[in-house]
């Protein structure tokens, strides 16, 4: 039996020709297999397992024992006395080997050319970010310079896959050999990918987030119906095929942040499948939400860096929740842990994979057990993907794909020095950081016997003979071989070019001995000749090792201050507000109701809703809040607004009523408290106007530091945008333009032909036609045919409000509300007629041709008309002085007091058909009001209060509170960052937070995120 300190890089070549059973060989064949013996090593045989003085066995690449085995006769022994052998990892979430293609020509802007239709050829999806049919195998090359890379880190098997598109196909299961691709797939479809992002698409559609999702569901039905139906009118289409065999795989949805993760899981809830979910590291700031959703999730290690926020001009404009965050990230993994989440990591998102190992590290230094973040790296992945068979553990009959490190990888600072794949020996590179210093026993034996020296490595490159001043040493080590030449002190002087003693040969002269060998870790041997030109034998054992500073090991711990809270803002709450019973007392009540305006008026809520009004009203154990002076209205209602979404336009086609603002709010948006703080409790999130037929709107509560679920407004009836005019038309655009329609007849055509099909459809329905296809599109407009859903339309030309009347009319519907309605005053009498409510500016006008006629009189001459008359924002801005805009109808017209109130209160609240639970001050009904410092409708008034379901969520006095203990947070965390910054960890430039800013024409793409074009311009409005 032959026994070794450390395996020879030579061995390595028999590999190379196991199992090239289809290729021929050039050369003579080498059957020769692969049998190993790994003694005397603490085996970390899984996460609950550890063997101490153990041994692995492998052959023909395989594990064929662990424990306390006894040695095959015949097999190449490896002494690992104080070495660990781990499995190798696995990293489920790779595109390596796997090119990503890059875009070519295309663009996805509102007033851009349009791609309407997919370019790629072939019988396969109508949209070209479906490309389920790829397969990641038959993309697959082995690369074995990334391959390297990647074994550095310890990984031992990717499951890999073309990260482009919404559907991306099948990933596929490789090991890290430099084997040939049939070699190292260990299974070709391993998992499909999905994403919101379309990635390299040119095709317009889908241009927001609420698209990509509508893309989705329609697609997951659409695949049903094709395999009970195929091939029908369809035809041939292997995208769907591809997706159909693709679903009994275990499906996999990157996503970017914490709200993305929950709402692709929720896709996955409506269709009956359970995604993996890939996050974006912010997962922590809403664990429990994340629970919830009890889906699997595979996180990256990429934490924000420092900024260089030395210039206080760079400093101011770095928002509080950036720097929160930048302080928070690393604790991300301790937060599913604690949470009992099943997770695995990723190497995705990091620049470098080198920063693999420090990121991990300071996971467990924020929380992250080291058993759990094991788990992470091999079991969990490969149990995730059903690979638990072939990996993640050292088990008999898996792949030989094991770490050999010098230490507990979790807890020391120990470092790999080998990953074998496959059971093929991979050193891993000194360049990672991976030498050992310390004092080595250098022992040459020669003809005249064994000379030993002391030999002291201080890095890479340097060493020096403790004790023996008389020699120098040349020394080199590159984690696979190394070389040493001893000589006395003089002999590596330079020597002048023209004295005799200039050969190489009078140089070797000098030297006492060249030694050149193969680093087996903390043991080297070789073989080198002495100055007599007599070849010696050497080897190298380490007898003390040095703490060096390495590039893998953590820095001094700064565990974070920052707190979770909700939303994750500047303005949130470490624990959501709960629900109060609260007794106002005294103060001026506008009711909204018949009793007008009662003076010196208690009003108790309770349970969240209204429960007396009245004088001297007594209610122990509630709150009481001095009203004295002050003015209690019910909460504004905003009926036409943009905030609280990631995007407000899918414009890429002319009809879009498939999809669902509900789909992408955004519960952290600043917006929301900064309207609670202009008294409004109810806000209708509706699309923006880029179409004719836009999306699906969203009633909400403004219930700050609730999520998405919880801000809408329970049981109110659903409503749909629809659009007219030069927004719908594309007035704008004059090159380019392929989307019809391109006039103000084409607009009405375009309605007349949806609702149109949507009769057709309904009826094919109600026939029982078992072959029609469920349309997400024509769902929502056979709603509206049956009084399901409600239209509020864009407008402003008073021909154009006439034709959509008549067009209603027509198919039997009513349009429910025209908004903005700016030449309303013209056709007023219609208006009524049709039954139409309108919700209109105060004073805007002048913006673009179509409101040349807009009037500051128009609420004020409806109002007179009869009309249910609103005031909306459709500003995020304009939204927190919503009383003021109302008050401008008392200056505009003379519109009684009372009555301007009710333009954001009681009238929204009707036109939206929520008037029984809101807008007026009645037992019974929801407690959202706000308590006022002044007249409501004066310039001066704040809100003091303001309470949604009986729950506090704007208080001015906590808020002054609030701007304090914000300034000091703020100039904490810019110190902490300027002493990481100085302390030499890299950083990157200082960058502002832009704020989206959403109104009815914005929508962009940029990098796979949907922002407004009008943000790019004011990027420098940092949140603050």
């Amino acid at each position: 039996m032959k026994k070794h300190i450390l395996l020879a890089t030579f061995v390595t070549v028999v590999f190379q020709a196991i199992a090239q059973i289809t290729y021929p060989v050039n050369g003579v064949a080498d059957p020769r297999t692969g049998a190993y013996a790994f003694i005397n090593a603490s085996i970390v045989k899984d996460a609950n397992t550890v063997i101490a003085n153990g041994t692995l066995i492998i052959k023909d690449g395989k594990i064929t024992a662990v424990g306390k085995a006894s040695v095959p006769e015949g097999y190449v022994v490896i002494d690992c006395k104080g070495k660990f052998i781990y499995p190798s990892f696995i990293d489920i979430f790779s595109d390596y080997g796997i090119p990503i293609p890059q875009r070519t020509g295309g663009q996805t802007s509102f007033f851009g050319p349009q791609q309407l239709t997919t370019n790629t050829k072939g019988p396969f999806a109508w949209n070209q970010a479906i490309k389920s049919e790829v397969n990641g195998y038959q993309l697959f090359a082995t690369d074995a310079t990334k391959a390297a890379t990647l074994r550095a880190q310890g990984f031992g098997t990717v499951v890999t896959h073309q990260k482009d598109g919404i559907a991306r196909g099948t990933g596929t299961a490789v090991l890290l050999s430099d084997d040939k691709e049939n070699l190292n797939i260990i299974k070709d479809k391993a998992a499909a990918y999905y994403s919101f992002s379309k990635g390299t698409s040119t095709q317009t559609y889908p241009t927001s987030i609420m698209g990509a999702v509508a893309l989705l569901r329609q697609t997951f039905i659409d695949v049903d119906w094709y395999i009970q139906n195929r091939p029908l009118k369809e035809g041939i289409n292997k995208s769907l095929e591809a997706w159909y065999e693709n679903r009994s795989l275990p499906q996999i949805f990157e996503t970017n942040d914490k709200w993305s993760g929950i709402r692709a899981d929720r896709i996955g809830d409506e269709f009956g499948v359970q995604f993996i979910i890939k996050g974006g590291g912010d997962e922590y700031q809403r664990i429990k939400e994340i629970a919830a959703t009890k889906a699997p999730y595979i996180l990256p290690l990429n934490y924000p860096e420092a900024m260089n926020v030395e210039d206080p001009m760079d400093a101011r404009y770095v928002s509080l929740t950036d720097l929160a965050h930048w302080e928070l990230a690393p604790g991300n993994a301790a937060a599913f842990e604690k949470e009992k989440i099943p997770f695995a990591f990723t190497l995705a998102d990091l620049k470098d994979p080198s920063a693999f190992w420090p990121a991990l590290r300071k996971a467990i230094d924020y929380g992250l057990s080291p058993k759990a973040a094991f788990e992470a790296l091999t079991i969990t992945p490969a149990r995730l993907l059903n690979l638990e068979h072939e990996v993640g553990t050292l088990d008999v009959g898996k792949w030989a794909n094991f770490l050999i490190t010098t230490g507990d990888l979790f807890t020391d600072k120990a470092v790999i020095l080998e990953n074998w794949v496959k059971g093929q020996r991979y050193p891993v590179d000194a360049k990672s950081g991976l030498e050992q210093p310390g004092q080595y026993k250098l022992a040459i034996s020669g003809p005249s016997g064994i000379t030993e020296y002391t030999l002291q490595v201080k890095s890479s490159n340097e060493a020096s003979v403790v004790g023996l001043d008389t020699l120098s040493v040349k020394f080199r080590i590159d984690g696979k071989q190394v070389s040493l030449q001893l000589a006395p002190k003089t002999a590596l002087r330079p020597v002048k070019s023209d004295s005799k003693d200039s050969s190489s040969a009078s140089q070797t002269s000098r030297l006492l001995y060249i030694l050149s060998g193969v680093d087996y870790g903390d043991s080297w041997q070789g073989v080198g000749m002495d100055n007599n030109g007599t070849t010696v034998n050497w080897t190298a054992s380490l007898i003390k090792q040095e703490d060096a500073k390495r590039n893998n090991m953590p820095t001094a711990k700064a565990l974070p201050q920052s707190k979770i809270l909700y939303p994750f803002s500047p303005y949130g709450n470490e624990q959501l507000p709960v629900q109060q019973d609260i007794l106002i007392k005294n103060a001026t009540v506008w009711t909204n109701e018949k009793d007008g305006r009662l003076e010196h008026t208690d009003v108790l809520l309770k349970g969240g809703k209204i429960a007396q009004i009245g004088k001297e009203l007594n209610a122990p154990g509630a709150r009481i809040i001095d009203g004295t002076g002050k003015h209690l209205t019910p909460g504004i209602i905003d009926e036409h607004s943009h905030i609280a979404c990631f995007s407000i336009n899918e414009g890429a086609q002319s009809v879009t009523s498939e999809v669902r603002i509900g789909d992408n709010l955004n519960p952290d948006d600043i917006n929301i408290y900064r309207q609670l703080s202009g008294g409004v409790t109810t806000s209708h999130i509706l699309h923006g106007s880029a179409n004719t037929i836009g999306g699906q709107t969203q009633l909400i509560k403004l219930r700050w530091g609730k999520d998405d679920a919880g801000l809408k407004f329970e049981g109110a009836d659903p409503f749909i945008k629809f659009a007219l005019g030069e927004n719908v038309k594309r007035t704008a655009q004059t090159q380019g333009n392929i989307r019809f329609p391109d006039t103000r007849m084409g607009v009405q055509a375009v309605i007349a032909d949806a609702f149109q099909r949507a009769k057709d459809y309904e009826q094919k329905l109600k026939a029982g036609d078992k072959t029609v296809r469920r349309d997400l599109e024509l769902d929502a407009l056979v709603e509206i045919l049956n009084n399901k859903r409600f239209i509020t339309c864009h407008s402003y030309v008073a021909s154009e409000i006439l034709g959509l009347i008549t067009m209603a009319e027509k198919y039997g519907f009513r349009v429910n509300t025209f908004t903005h309605v700016l030449e309303g005053y013209k056709v007023a009498d219609v208006l009524k007629k049709h039954g139409a409510n309108t919700s209109t500016f105060s004073d805007w006008w002048a913006y673009k041709m179509e409101v040349q006629d807009a009037i500051a009189y128009n609420a004020a001459i409806l109002y007179k008309m009869g009309l249910n008359v609103c005031i909306n924002s459709d500003d995020a801005e304009m939204g927190r002085r919503l009383n003021q805009e109302a008050a401008k109808t008392v200056k505009y017209g003379g519109v009684p007091e009372e009555k301007a109130l009710k333009m954001v209160t009681l009238n929204p609240a009707k036109a939206l058909h929520i008037d029984h639970r809101v807008g007026s001050i009645k037992v019974g009904k929801d407690a959202d009001v706000v308590l006022w410092s002044d007249h409501p409708l004066s310039i001066y008034a704040k809100a003091l209060y303001t309470i949604v379901d009986g729950v506090v969520y704007f208080d001015w006095e906590q808020d002054l509170r609030k701007r304090k203990h914000i300034a000091k947070e703020r100039e904490r965390l810019l110190q902490r960052m300027l002493t990481e910054a100085r302390s030499g960890t890299s950083v990157s430039p200082a960058r502002p937070t832009p704020q989206l800013l959403l109104h009815c024409e914005d929508y962009e793409q940029v990098d796979g995120h949907y922002i407004s074009a009008y943000d790019e311009l004011h990027e420098e409005k940092a949140a603050f």
